[in-house]
């Protein structure tokens, strides 16, 4: 693969290697749509042409805000290929933000997926002088469409092939490929400047990790393509052969996994989080001798040793049976033949690791950021290179050092050249030998084990001088079917306290089998029986912490928090300080001010 330099040097290589009569499909009104590589080819070509038509010249910047689909790479690699930078922008963040991101990075035009999106960001459109104008991928009345673009280079491909070819040529691997806008938990957010060379670089290193991956295997896809991990993965199922889908929409991801007996897919932790509760709330409406054989499958998969050489030949046998009885219809459910699932964007369970492995099916978990393109570290598809609990091996071409205070320090080919127009806040993040600070707290073990525990920023102080870290905490809280979400405070205080966001869902069903009458959640989280369950659950996740950790005081909240109304960034991180301000009334109840 030492062909690979550039992105867009994949298609090229998936051409030569293994072209495809279903290279990239979608599902669209219940029915799949699909492209072959030759497809792929004429797609991207004709859209370079009708760039370079236009005018669009190296280091100019396209903004597309759009959902997961074949048009986004069409767009993406016509773009790549004359060295126009792609600005891909999540669909659910505020006015302020798309203004914010639109203007920073100088996009001269927008190009986005619907109907929906297009009257959303049109009044944007027209506030801001940069963007000359905006384009549709759906079909939507009134408005420019993207295939124009592509039916101007298709007439003019003649004039413009040689061109295109001179600019292929020209583009470096060390150019500059995307500006992603970090969705932040703080302030607007940053752009992230990664060349080509970052992400081809970070995309070799993943190969490793999928061994079982084979060519013409499939692949789903439903994270947005604008997250770094998404965009990454989608580049290295090109780039080993894979067939893409796309589901059609988040609620048809179950339909679309089995629809197409679904190989690989990526994932956040909270989506993985909602499937096993839907399981276990399943195997909660069982009854008799298979309620209690489904849950003695959990039980034993919870105890399942990361080293095969760890575990006996009792225990063996029963997961065998285990894996007959109950999780073989697990893996029915998600599609039947997956081989595994990479798990990025926040810390994963150890729990949820340990069973869904014990079930067959391989979680693994990976860390990094926007800014490390995004990988430094994954656990691999077996041990050693799997240990719970842990963030995954550390890649022998990736440099990891812990500094004094505990910050995980990386340095690599695959680090950011920098901050987009921002060399203050480059330098801060960046040393002039080129380690770049994560602000996240860990350790690496013997073995190149990375474990994070915090992030530097989060961790804080109570008033008796001791540091709480609320992310671990959070973690523990959250395995519990009764917490959706967790926020723990306390700093300055005297003790550690926190907000809890029930599963309303769980909760619901939980009130049902109790005979628990209530008028809507508002009402719920006030009742002294409730308050009581959460008293016990909290007292049950307190024991595993020790005593300056444990949750002391808490108050239940009647909202759900999502993306979508402010309380978690679009990469589901929480926004700590939005959720303080929105629930201040609550702080102060658990922290009353005293009186003199």
């Amino acid at each position: 693969m030492e062909s690979v330099k550039r992105t867009f040097d994949i298609l090229t290589y998936a051409e030569k290697n293994f072209p495809q009569e279903s290279a990239l499909a979608v599902k669209r009104n219940g029915k799949w749509e699909r492209f072959s590589t030759a497809d792929y080819r004429n797609e991207v070509d004709n859209f370079s042409f009708g760039l370079l038509a236009l005018g669009f010249k190296k280091d100019d910047k396209i903004a597309t805000v759009s959902n997961n689909r074949p048009e986004w790479n069409f767009i993406d690699f016509g773009m790549s290929q004359i060295g126009v930078v792609h600005v891909g922008i999540y669909p659910n963040i505020s006015e302020k933000e798309y203004l914010h991101i639109l203007s920073h990075s100088e996009s001269r035009i927008l190009i986005v997926s619907n109907k929906e999106l297009y009257e959303l960001l049109y009044p944007v459109f027209e506030k801001l002088d940069n963007l000359e104008e905006i384009y549709t991928i759906d079909q939507v009345e009134g408005a420019k469409n993207w295939s124009e673009i592509g039916r101007v280079g298709k007439e003019k491909a003649n004039k413009y092939r040689e061109l295109l070819e001179q600019k292929k040529a020209e583009i470096k691997p060390d150019d500059l490929l995307t500006l992603i806008y970090t969705s932040g938990t703080t302030g607007l957010s940053k752009g992230v400047m990664l060349t080509h060379n970052n992400i081809v670089s970070n995309v070799g290193l993943a190969i490793a990790c999928v061994p079982y991956a084979k060519v013409g295997d499939e692949a789903l896809s439903f994270l947005p393509l604008c997250h770094v991990l998404e965009r990454s993965g989608n580049y290295l199922w090109q780039l080993i052969g894979l067939k893409i889908h796309y589901a059609e929409s988040i609620e048809t991801i179950g339909d679309d996994m089995r629809d197409i007996k679904v190989k690989v897919f990526i994932t956040v932790p909270r989506v993985f989080e909602k499937v096993y509760d839907q399981i276990i709330n399943k195997g909660r409406e069982l009854t008799g001798i298979k309620k209690a054989l489904f849950f003695w499958a959990v039980k034993l998969g919870d105890q399942l040793k990361a080293n095969p050489a760890d575990r006996s030949a009792w225990y063996n046998f029963r997961l065998k049976i285990a894996n007959k009885l109950i999780f073989s219809k697990w893996r029915e459910a998600l599609g039947g033949e997956l081989k595994g699932v990479i798990s990025g964007g926040a810390a994963l369970q150890p729990r949820l690791a340990r069973i869904f492995r014990a079930a067959g099916i391989r979680v693994q978990e990976g860390y990094g950021l926007t800014e490390t393109s995004p990988i430094v570290s994954a656990t691999m598809a077996d041990y050693p290179g799997v240990k719970w609990g842990s963030a995954g091996l550390v890649p022998d071409s990736i440099e990891v050092k812990i500094a004094e205070d505990g910050e995980i320090l990386v340095r690599g080919d695959n680090v950011m050249i920098g901050y987009y127009k921002d060399p203050e806040k480059t330098r801060e993040a960046l040393t002039e030998d080129g380690w770049f600070h994560t602000g996240d707290i860990g350790n690496v073990d013997e073995n190149r084990m990375l474990s994070i525990t915090d992030r530097k920023k989060e961790i804080f102080k109570l008033s008796g001088g001791k540091y709480v870290a609320p992310h671990l905490i959070e973690n523990e809280f959250k395995e519990s079917q009764f917490i959706e979400n967790i926020m723990v405070v306390g700093e300055n205080e005297k003790f550690t306290g926190a907000l809890i966001a029930p599963d309303f869902e769980f909760l619901h069903n939980w009130c049902h089998i109790h005979k628990i009458k209530f008028r809507d959640n508002k009402d719920l989280i006030h009742n002294p029986k409730i308050i009581g369950r959460y008293e016990k659950e909290v007292a049950t996740q307190n024991k595993d912490l020790d005593h300056i950790a444990q949750v002391k005081i808490f108050r239940l909240v009647c909202d759900e928090w999502k993306a979508e109304t402010g309380e978690l960034s679009p990469t589901q991180k929480l926004k700590r300080r939005v959720v303080m301000e929105k629930y201040d009334h609550l702080l102060q109840e658990i922290y009353p001010k005293e009186e003199f």
